[in-house]
């Protein structure tokens, strides 16, 4: 089973069980189970992220293999009530400095502090990151084994049509398989594609639920390796770093459409616009498609739930 958050369209996303997403009625028998067993006082004092987790525990009871992904909260995650066998380091780099540490050192720190027996690190940008978890193992009851994946792995034989840093997190899965003894077949990665993740939709629209300056940067390396400058369909939430997004984001703007997103967390319209105007980007209200430009939209899992509310429901090209 595998569990991930947020969900970009419908909340049976982020459990997937054997390879599909939960079913409505799996989903009823978990509630109705947890409401039978836990006291109606404990319930209510359940975050949504920590009720979800309870859920998909609870439907993991059958199999053979649990891969959580950590919320926001490193150690203090609700998934780490779970002991784990192998913690996965995928790279790292400034976001949710309210709960995990204003530094790349507090925030390696604080998600490693959750590692139980044994860690791969994937790619990073930091080069510290080994060392930051050298100093988390030996500081633990029982250090935990360290190793990083092996980022030479040649799968320049697939046809893969993904990003580099994709790329990169493949390469950390692949060292994931080996190092619990599965035979790797290559050619079961052939074509695959990440929902939300630099996910081309249509032929000049690309969606990633990316929000923070290092998803910018690997989105800037993406386009330009292509030549290719976007309309960026954006929002942000105030807490996030917009500014340095859009100053990475830049070299590939043709223009910024700001997308109306229905949630109090996100960024003032009106303040978006004067970020744009300092930087000398133009922008505008998204309105429409034109199918002679190219689009990238980014932000979050709520913009790209906005805008694929627009894309499925409306004739998205300009007449």
């Amino acid at each position: 089973m595998h569990y991930t958050s947020p969900h970009i369209i419908k909340f049976n996303e982020r459990i997937w069980i054997n390879g599909s997403d939960v079913t409505d009625s799996q989903l009823e028998k978990a509630h109705e189970k947890l409401l039978a067993v836990l006291p109606q006082l404990s319930l209510e004092k359940l975050t949504y992220f920590e009720y979800t987790t309870l859920l998909a525990l609870y439907l993991s009871s059958s199999c053979d293999y649990l891969v959580l992904e950590a919320g926001l909260g490193g150690e203090f995650d609700a998934t780490n009530v779970v002991e784990n066998d192998l913690s996965l380091i995928t790279t790292i780099g400034l976001d949710h400095t309210n709960f995990l540490g204003n530094t790349i050192e507090a925030i390696a720190k604080t998600k490693m502090r959750a590692c139980d027996k044994s860690m791969i690190i994937g790619y990073q940008v930091e080069k510290n990151i080994t060392q930051y978890a050298k100093e988390v193992s030996q500081n633990k009851e029982k250090a935990f084994l360290i190793q990083n994946a092996n980022m030479d792995y040649d799968i320049g034989i697939l046809d893969l049509q993904l990003p580099s840093y994709l790329q990169k997190n493949l390469k950390l899965a692949i060292s994931t398989l080996e190092y619990l003894g599965f035979d790797i077949d290559l050619s079961k990665f052939e074509g695959v594609s990440f929902q939300g993740r630099c996910e081309k939709i249509a032929p000049n629209i690309t969606i990633d639920v990316g929000h923070n300056p290092l998803a910018a940067s690997e989105l800037l390396k993406e386009f330009s390796s292509q030549n290719k400058k976007v309309q960026l369909i954006y929002n942000s939430f105030e807490d996030k770093d917009y500014v340095t997004v859009l100053e990475i984001l830049k070299p590939i703007i043709n223009e910024v459409e700001i997308i109306e997103v229905s949630d109090k967390r996100m960024t003032e319209v009106s303040t978006l616009t004067q970020v744009c105007d300092n930087l000398n980007i133009m922008s505008s209200s998204f309105k429409q498609i034109n199918k002679d430009k190219n689009y990238l939209v980014f932000g979050s899992f709520l913009v790209v739930e906005a805008f694929l509310d627009f894309f499925n429901s409306k004739e998205i090209y300009e007449k």
